[in-house]
């Protein structure tokens, strides 16, 4: 009698088997370190993936890195925030097109003791000048990422390029978590995303917003604004999830998507980490 039994079971997970979903597709995507050590990506990326049966694999690194992979046809789509290298990116033909995502700012933290004066500067560029005439402490990331971009932008407005002999500037060729982890058990100045120090701050005891004031309204330094955007790998390149890509881009873009972006953080630490900034989003009735 059990032998009757097994064999209608056996024939049922057969054909259970049979009706299962194939392997989630993969969306490879490169993106900067400030995306995962906010924690944004691990907030968000679930919900594409359960939408899409997909599996996205993350690829966190600086943006010079991360648009060196998609230059290689290494992933799929990038996800960055640098944009004159961007544009030139698309330019070369590496991508199709360029969306914007979001955007928060930059902000110059340091030691609460401030040894070079540069709190109260309203432009980082001020900041920079007096760090380097005191010769205080700079951690920089040195990672050719989009963050180590504009702190070469600010050090040439301030008309200085300070190099290896001035053991004041420290290249850590490092992320942006790393690279605020060092400059608080040093001493150190740094540039920072806006959005990882904050999700970073609790372990940062020794460090304060110089420039940038606490939150994004505050600040006063066009200079510090800091965009992203997303951008598909040109599927010429051959091995490319082109329709994933596209999928992910109208998706990051998507009012629903935004919303979730702009939730990010308030509660835990009263703003938003990233503020939302798609052409859908601008369009909505209601962003």
């Amino acid at each position: 009698m059990r032998d009757f039994v097994v064999l209608p079971i056996f024939l049922f997970s057969l054909i259970l088997a049979g009706c299962l979903p194939e392997n989630p597709r993969v969306l490879r995507l490169a993106t900067t370190t400030s995306t995962d050590d906010s924690g944004l990506l691990a907030a968000i990326l679930p919900v594409f993936e359960e939408q899409y049966d997909a599996r996205v694999d993350v690829i966190a690194v600086g943006t010079g890195q991360a648009l060196a992979l998609g230059e290689g046809g290494d992933v799929d789509v990038v996800l960055v925030h640098a944009r004159t290298r961007e544009d030139e990116f698309i330019a070369s033909g590496h991508g199709t097109t360029r969306d914007d995502v979001m955007y928060n700012d930059f902000v110059l933290v340091g030691p609460a003791d401030d040894p070079a004066g540069a709190h109260g500067a309203v432009r980082a560029e001020d900041a920079f000048a007096a760090i380097a005439a005191a010769g205080s402490p700079f951690a920089s990331r040195g990672d050719d990422s989009g963050t180590h971009t504009r702190e070469l932008s600010l050090w040439a407005a301030a008309g200085l390029d300070p190099g290896p002999d001035q053991d004041w500037h420290r290249s850590l060729g490092q992320g942006m978590g790393e690279t605020l982890l060092f400059a608080n058990e040093t001493g150190a100045y740094t540039l920072a995303d806006r959005g990882t120090f904050l999700s970073m701050r609790e372990s940062l005891p020794g460090l304060i917003i110089i420039v940038g004031g606490e939150r994004i309204a505050e600040n006063a330094d066009p200079a510090l604004l800091n965009p992203y955007g997303v951008i598909p790998v040109n599927p010429d390149k051959g091995g490319i999830a082109a329709d994933l890509a596209e999928d992910f881009v109208d998706w990051l873009t998507g009012v629903e998507t935004q919303a979730l972006i702009g939730d990010f953080g308030v509660a835990v630490y009263g703003q938003p980490l990233f503020y939302p900034d798609s052409q859908p989003w601008k369009s909505s009735p209601t962003p």
